[in-house]
């Protein structure tokens, strides 16, 4: 059983903003982020102290939100989340200036994360995706495409049956109306869980593959970010490799032909810094920024990112 909020359709997104080329419709998840940040090295059973903070995120939401922060983008996205924290989640997105389509599921919570973050501002997540992964067909119309210019699908989506078979829907959709098609891979331990093979095969027909350089090194087994994608760009029209201070890189047609440099940032949690790269980076394309300058924006916007404790941006004063 499930019921859907938000169903609002077309028009103007919640903050009255929107690219000259029409508006971007993310698919993804969307999750509960208990953030644990720890100055010492894990005790092993017994108590480490930490600062905890409970936060809305998820890959897909969070690229949204990011989207949405840079005022340039109509920013709509579909997602299922548990009846538990529904409504929360969407009133979140909203104030974020994100128009949701959040599906409710009865059966299963919301997917929670829990984020480890240490000293360094490195991450590791204890996942349990509840029901971002149950986002099925019977969730998709085709109608959700209407007054939109491009599709960007979370990767998480492609390492369960169900949801894997709705982004290929989605993907197909878009396809036949020619909207362009972005994919974040996501995560490597769930790329090696899925095989890299499949994965590569569930998100073929994509216009722009957004990876992280272990993701990158992951899909090709080259050592090298560069090397991996520019192997990437011969599937892919265009990749867009993020290297956390090393910038980003742009490949297209076998060779990286952009290497955008990072904006310097002190860290304290770098979840999220991926998320707000692919949506600061799609809005400004939209915008009709060339590739370069949206990467620029790409590596801005991680920059803010791991200046704040989750993977959301920093409310707006």
């Amino acid at each position: 059983m499930r019921e859907s909020a938000g169903r609002d359709g077309g028009g103007a997104n919640a903050g009255g903003n929107g690219g000259p080329g029409g508006a971007l419709l993310v698919v993804g998840d969307v999750v509960t982020d208990v953030v644990a940040r720890h100055r010492t090295p894990l005790a092993r059973a017994t108590d480490t102290a930490a600062e905890i903070r409970t936060l809305p995120g998820g890959a897909g939401a969070n690229v949204a939100c990011w989207a949405a922060y840079t005022g340039l983008a109509d920013v709509r996205l579909l997602a299922r989340v548990g009846t538990d924290a529904g409504a929360w989640h969407e009133e979140r997105l909203r104030s974020a200036g994100v128009r949701p389509q959040v599906v409710l599921d009865e059966e299963a919570a919301t997917a929670t994360v829990i984020s480890l973050v240490d000293a360094a501002a490195e991450r590791t997540f204890l996942t349990d995706s509840g029901a971002a992964l149950r986002l099925s067909a019977a969730d998709w119309s085709a109608s959700l495409l209407d007054g939109v210019a491009h599709l960007h699908l979370s990767g998480y989506l492609f390492f369960a049956d169900t949801s894997r078979e709705t982004a290929r829907l989605a993907l197909r959709a878009a396809r036949e109306r020619a909207v362009t098609v972005s994919v974040d891979p996501a995560s490597a331990g769930f790329i090696t869980e899925l095989g890299v093979d499949r994965f590569l095969e569930a998100v073929s027909g994509a216009d722009v593959l957004l990876p992280n350089e272990d993701e990158a090194r992951l899909l090709t087994g080259l050592p090298e970010p560069a090397d991996a994608a520019a192997k990437l760009s011969r599937h892919f029209p265009l990749v867009a490799a993020t290297l956390g201070a090393g910038g980003a890189l742009l490949a297209a047609a076998g060779s990286v032909h952009d290497r955008v440099p990072a904006v310097p940032a002190k860290p304290v949690d770098t979840t999220g810094a991926g998320d707000a790269f692919a949506g600061a980076f799609l809005a400004a394309r939209l915008a009709g920024a060339d590739d370069a300058r949206a990467a620029a924006a790409g590596c801005g916007a991680g920059a803010r990112a791991v200046t704040v404790v989750g993977g959301r941006p920093p409310p707006r004063r």
